[in-house]
């Protein structure tokens, strides 16, 4: 479970993301599935996803596990995606740390009381688990294929448009993070910096990290893995997202409506006037 914040001091305080799964596979997942709902807090499975990419080693495992796979790709994805996990764990983390658990978790428990653990274990755990493996397919291509043994025009494209999103998320992560810090913009709106461009610079970044990865796969040959991205992206806008936050800001929040009207909501632009 997890959700994007939004732009908007005192806004609900959503996890990372309610549906998206957070990290691509790895061998240490499935014990979060295991160890996760005897856990104190549901919650930690926000920061605690992202470990399996974060962790070097696994990541780059590849290059030992798979006796085939040109390297270069193989170190090229493995970098990325450990930057990528790494910084979004340790977000994660700071931004939860010390705060109550997520209030959804609460509900878990007060509605399911001692089946608690094997509810949660199917929705929760089991869930991501699945959709984790399912979106981290692109990285698999990219890992074991030997062909092309060469730098391709994808390997070139991929970095790109990551790096973009990589800037969009965390910048976009910084400037919201600051925001928040100061007692002063209690109940405003923050649409400066990356946030007066799109509304969810964050969701589209990360969206637009996916689609790098995916890049690099079909450079492998890895083509067919273009649901990943499309998932990702449907899911950042439909469910964790935008869908999820601005049904309850729309509503709520003095001057968000028109920041609805300037502000375009996911892909960077331009404010209207």
């Amino acid at each position: 479970m997890a959700g994007r914040a939004a732009g908007v001091e005192g806004a609900e305080e959503w996890p990372q993301r309610s549906s998206a799964p957070s990290a691509p596979p790895a061998p240490s997942a499935p014990l979060l599935d295991v160890v996760g709902p005897n856990c104190e807090r549901g919650d930690f499975l926000a920061p605690a996803r992202q470990l399996p990419g974060a962790v070097p080693g696994a990541p780059l495992a590849g290059l030992t596990a798979a006796p085939d796979g040109f390297g270069l790709r193989k170190l090229l994805i493995g970098a990325i995606v450990t930057l990528w996990g790494l910084r979004l764990s340790i977000h994660i983390y700071r931004r939860n740390h010390g705060k109550p658990e997520d209030f959804r978790y609460q509900e878990f428990r007060r509605r399911y009381g001692p089946g608690y653990w094997w509810i949660s274990f199917f929705q929760v755990f089991l869930l991501q688990g699945i959709l984790m493996f399912i979106v981290g397919a692109p990285l698999l291509p990219a890992q074991i294929s030997s062909t092309p043994n060469t730098i391709t025009i994808f390997d070139v494209l991929g970095p790109i448009v990551w790096i973009v999103g990589f800037y969009f998320e965390a910048i976009g992560d910084a400037q919201l993070a600051r925001f928040r810090a100061d007692p002063n913009n209690k109940g405003k709106l923050l649409n400066t910096g990356l946030w007066a461009y799109p509304r969810h610079p964050n969701c589209f970044g990360d969206a637009a990290q996916w689609w790098g990865f995916y890049l690099i796969a079909l450079g492998a040959g890895g083509w067919w893995t273009i649901f990943s991205p499309i998932i990702m992206t449907l899911l950042l806008i439909k469910v964790s997202g935008v869908g999820l936050l601005e049904k309850t800001l729309a509503k709520t929040k003095p001057g968000y409506q028109e920041y609805m009207q300037t502000t375009s909501a996911f892909v960077p632009w331009l404010p209207r006037r």
